[in-house]
């Protein structure tokens, strides 16, 4: 018997490899493969990469074709195997790290190797037999790592963005929820950890929701940015070994086929190194990191006790907190949020430096910024569904407690100040804190104001908005 075939061999620039025989990808993959054990994400670990890639190279094919540098039934071959890749077929053939040298190379031609032999297949022969859709002449046709890698890149995290849009959306109506089930529950409001002026939690809540909804529309202005591609510009942006015509026509298929309006750059040799939009969707990221995190610390301190803290709020149990200490429970969940903000933001640090680090007519660096952003977007995304699922959806309030802290207050002498004056109002405050008496007794032991007034002055619920002495 004779034993089953384990491998087939392969050759590129560098000589012969063995590469599975059941495997879609090539030598190049399989270089890919052995150099780079890095960061152990996978180009396969975010689908919309390899998608984007079949689109690209779709697009590619179609273009062409059209042009007439491509055997229509090698393009109309390409195009099936890219369908099939969309559609979710082939997916494990892309087991390239995102983090490697040569500028993304490996991960263009792992997708280059992949749609060709499948390609090869759709026209009836054998993985492997390159004279009929050879991965470098047919299917990165009129392209160069330089233009299709990018072109991939920003079209995988358009569509990685608008599931993160989604997962911020759901997360601005649970706290929208959370304000309107709050809006009568008074409660202390802060500045500098000290206490303030009263305000409803409902206010507080909408407050979250109002400052992440301006993230949505930054997002998307930023968003914008990674429309404008480069296919057709080749190496360095100059077109050589593009037919006159593609660039325009690859454009345009990309954007039929992905409903999405792309634009050719207007100076290729200017967007093949540029990584601007890269820069300006991740601070877009960081700016949404930073209020995510505020807001997950403003969580914390509200939940602060249960005996010894603040205490006005209570959030949902998720874990047993202490080793040691029996009965503790933490706030876990606006804890990880916190750290996947954290990680964020170096992540924007890194593409700072990784843009800043291009030289000439092109930036090596963009497989960092790839493995950046992806993990930015995808930890954002699921920090964003567990804070509001296992957190903000079943906050309570413990609005008795709440309300006694305002009415024990010395933040609320700030509301006699347009009827008795701030010097005066000071000196009743420092009173108060050095004799434990109640505001009210210390004014009307000196006369300031009748009980009648202070009723109606310190009332919680009138100092909410505009006094009605300005009205």
């Amino acid at each position: 018997m004779t034993k089953e075939k384990k491998y087939r061999v392969e050759s590129d620039l560098l000589g012969e490899l063995n590469v599975p025989i059941d495997a879609y990808y090539g030598v190049q993959t399989q270089r890919g493969i052995n150099n780079y054990r890095i960061s152990c994400m996978k180009m396969y670990d975010f689908p919309d990469f390899i998608v984007s890639f079949a689109f690209v190279k779709k697009a590619a094919a179609m273009a062409n074709a059209e042009v007439g540098v491509l055997d229509p039934k090698i393009s109309e071959a390409i195009c099936q195997a890219c369908d099939e890749i969309i559609g979710g077929a082939l997916w494990k053939n892309f087991p390239i790290d995102l983090m490697q040298g040569g500028a993304g190379t490996s991960v263009n031609m792992n997708a280059n190797e992949v749609i060709a032999n499948r390609a090869i297949e759709i026209l009836g022969h054998e993985k492997g037999e390159y004279q009929y859709c050879m991965p470098n002449d047919h299917v990165n046709c009129g392209q160069s790592t330089n233009d299709a890698y990018p072109t991939a890149i920003r079209y995988a995290v358009i569509r990685m963005n608008k599931k993160l849009v989604v997962s911020l959306e759901r997360l601005i109506t649970s706290f929208r929820n959370k304000a309107e089930e709050f809006k009568d529950a008074i409660k202390m409001g802060r500045t500098q950890l000290q206490d303030a002026v009263p305000m409803t939690s409902g206010q507080e809540f909408a407050a979250f929701a109002n400052n992440l909804e301006e993230e949505v529309l930054n997002i998307a202005r930023n968003e914008v940015l990674l429309h404008e591609i480069n296919m057709g510009g080749t190496a360095i942006g100059t077109g050589l070994n593009a037919a006159p015509g593609y660039a325009d026509l690859c454009t345009a298929h990309l954007s039929e086929i992905t409903h999405e309006k792309f634009e050719k750059a207007s100076d290729m040799i200017e967007a093949t190194p540029d990584t601007g939009a890269y820069v300006s969707y991740s601070a877009a990221l960081k700016r949404l990191a930073v209020k995510l995190s505020k807001i997950c610390n403003d969580l914390r301190l509200m939940a602060s006790g249960p005996r010894c803290g603040l205490a006005e709020i209570n959030l949902p149990p998720m874990a047993p907190g202490s080793s040691i200490m029996p009965g503790k429970v933490n706030p876990v969940i606006p804890e990880v949020t916190n750290q996947v903000c954290f990680k964020v933001i170096g992540n924007d640090t890194t593409i700072s430096f990784a843009a800043e680090a291009g030289q000439l007519q092109l930036n090596v660096m963009e497989p960092v910024i790839t493995e950046c952003l992806f993990e930015s977007i995808t930890w954002l995304s699921h920090a964003m569904d567990t804070l509001r699922e296992k957190c903000v959806d079943g906050i309570t309030i413990n609005a008795e407690h709440n309300l006694e802290m305002v009415r024990h207050s010395i933040g609320i002498v700030t509301a006699l100040n347009p009827y008795i004056g701030y010097k005066n109002s000071t000196k009743i405050a420092k009173e108060a804190l050095a004799t434990g008496k109640s505001l009210v007794d210390i004014v009307l032991e000196k006369k300031l104001l009748s009980k009648e007034q202070l009723d109606e002055i310190l009332d919680p619920k009138a100092m909410l908005q505009v006094h009605k002495k300005f009205k």
